[in-house]
């Protein structure tokens, strides 16, 4: 099959489209034909080696190195490895004693996966610690399949997985219910997008913030109010005005946010686009009585519930635009320019 083989940290010439095995299922396993997989934040932060110790800036700030072992997760990633954690696919065959059931179905992977139980936070990703969706085929959990009945495109449920699961998710966490007033940095990204929908849907006020050429756009997916990135946020909306920030945006603007919380607010975040390393002022957080956040694993409902929000029309999909799997370097380019709403997708070569 042809796949795209990431063969170490550092820059594009690490993207290898290449001629690998078709992989088998095992017992518990379902081969997939990858009929769409979405690009993230975290395919190229991978790549770069974003998440080592060694880096404080942001994404488009890191220089291409070839030398951080320790740039995964949690753990060094598995190089060479099979990318891609947004995968819709068609089941095309199973393991031993599999559901045979399955085979022809479209399914939606859940790439977060909680192998030791949803009691424990330990997670393994796909496209981070195994193979996943950047080729023609890739062997997944059983378990981690959801069939999903809809008229949406491939590539526009591919955009849904990740970006919409770690919104659900971060949502889930902050207790964000009607009446609640919500701010949420880089609304117009696959995440950012995603918590403008998301966050609606539960019946709160979604303040966004985003750049001056994307306004429009992000009003017109939901946002009550919108800032542009040039506005001050506590001259426009005052202290103390918010009741929760999930930001995935992070650097030099993380302090004003805690500003903006009530007593009692949440700060939820999964990311950290524009730096990881942030000022606080730690008075700001216990003087208020604020309670900040960390989601990387995704609670056990978040999955299940977005396939029923597909199937009951109550989220749509922004797709921004598709490339085939062997252009990823120029859709990873075009990605890190900004300049898009929603998500850009992949497909495979023939």
């Amino acid at each position: 099959m042809n796949a795209v083989v990431t063969t170490g940290t550092g820059g594009y010439d690490r993207l290898e489209f290449r001629t690998v095995p078709i992989p088998s299922p095992g017992p518990g396993e379902v081969l997939l034909r990858v009929l769409a997989a979405g690009l993230n934040n975290t395919d190229i932060n991978t790549r770069l080696g974003w998440y080592s110790a060694s880096v404080t800036g942001g994404t488009a700030d890191i220089e291409e190195a070839d030398d951080r072992p320790d740039g995964g997760w949690s753990a060094p990633t598995p190089f060479p490895l099979i990318q891609g954690t947004d995968c819709c696919g068609e089941v095309v065959e199973t393991g031993p004693r599999g559901n045979v059931g399955l085979i022809g179905r479209r399914v939606l992977v859940r790439p977060c996966m909680r192998v030791d139980g949803f009691g424990r936070l330990d997670t393994i990703w796909m496209g981070s610690d195994f193979d996943g969706a950047f080729a023609q085929y890739v062997k997944v959990p059983e378990a981690e399949i959801f069939a999903v009945t809809c008229n949406w495109s491939d590539a526009e449920l591919a955009s849904i997985p990740c970006a919409y699961g770690t919104a659900e998710n971060m949502i889930d966490r902050a207790g964000v219910g009607p009446g609640h007033r919500v701010l949420v940095p880089g609304a117009s990204g696959g995440v950012g997008s995603a918590l403008v929908q998301l966050v609606r849907r539960r019946g709160a006020e979604v303040i966004a913030i985003t750049s001056a050429t994307k306004r429009d756009a992000v009003a017109g997916i939901g946002a009550d109010h919108v800032l542009t990135r040039e506005d001050d946020p506590l001259s426009v909306l005052g202290a103390e005005s918010v009741d929760v920030v999930i930001d995935n945006v992070a650097g030099p603007g993380f302090a004003t946010m805690l500003k903006l919380l009530r007593r009692g607010g949440r700060f939820a975040s999964s990311g950290a686009i524009a730096g990881s390393v942030v000022p606080l002022d730690l008075r700001d957080m216990y003087l208020k009585d604020l309670t900040l956040i960390g989601c990387t694993a995704w609670d056990e409902q978040v999955f299940p519930n977005l396939i029923s929000y597909i199937e009951k029309r109550e989220i749509r999909p922004l797709l921004a635009d598709t490339y085939p799997l062997d252009r990823i370097a120029d859709a990873q380019r075009d990605f890190l320019k900004k300049t898009h709403i929603g998500k850009i997708v992949l497909i495979p070569n023939d």
